[in-house]
């Protein structure tokens, strides 16, 4: 199993994971790089990525599993072979032919931005960190069984708040397997329990993967 690390940025941020995936399966295709695929009534190619990403959220350290039916490439030009095929916004960063197991990735440092179109209101940035150092903040999450109320702290590696003249930055390590925070569950959680500061547009993104001791996992 080969493995990439990839970035999903810009207007890309708009393509939805099943059209990810085939985005990519066209580009091995026209690179020349012929996938393995499954076996059984309905085979497909053997691709998938390690954490599918919400729509609308850009990442810069995104990691996709493959096979390749061939030995003879080079994965060291696989980078820029995938890339002359790939659109603007999606790019691959690096090749590995050794990644580690999936199970060893728990966290995500990740940055929510929350922009206030007439500049930050007086007392939020003090607000939004004295929220986030609560014992416990109960959000509400949407499952294929229905809405539950989920304690989002314990979740919660560490969290900065840090404004500016128009927008309050949130930049926290939380965590992405068993379980699992949406970062933006952050903002979530501002609009229920912080409602007269919440912002005008909220922006998300993924800066970095870690095992449990925040070692950067590839």
């Amino acid at each position: 199993m080969l493995r990439i690390l990839f970035e999903k940025t810009g207007n890309a941020v708009w393509i939805s994971h099943l059209d990810l995936m085939r985005l990519f399966q066209r580009a091995f295709q026209r690179a020349g790089l012929p996938l393995t695929h499954t076996q059984g009534y309905n085979p497909r190619p053997s691709v998938s990525i390690a954490l599918p990403l919400s729509v609308g959220i850009e990442s810069r350290c995104e990691l996709l599993d493959f096979t390749l039916d061939t030995d003879a490439v080079d994965i060291e030009s696989l980078p820029q072979r995938l890339n002359e095929k790939l659109i603007p916004g999606v790019r691959v960063l690096a090749a590995y032919a050794d990644g580690r197991k999936l199970k060893d990735l728990t966290h995500m440092a990740v940055t929510v931005t929350l922009t206030y179109d007439a500049g930050v209101p007086d007392g939020a940035e003090e607000a939004i960190r004295n929220l986030l150092a609560e014992s416990s903040i109960i959000v509400p999450k949407k499952g294929k069984n229905g809405t539950i109320d989920q304690d989002i702290i314990p979740m919660i590696r560490r969290v900065s708040v840090a404004g500016e003249s128009n927008c309050i930055t949130l930049n926290a390590v939380i965590c992405c397997q068993n379980p699992t925070l949406n970062p933006m569950q952050l903002a979530s959680a501002i609009a229920i329990h912080l409602p007269q500061f919440y912002p005008d547009d909220v922006t998300c993104g993924r800066v970095e993967v870690y095992d449990n001791n925040e070692v950067v996992f590839r």
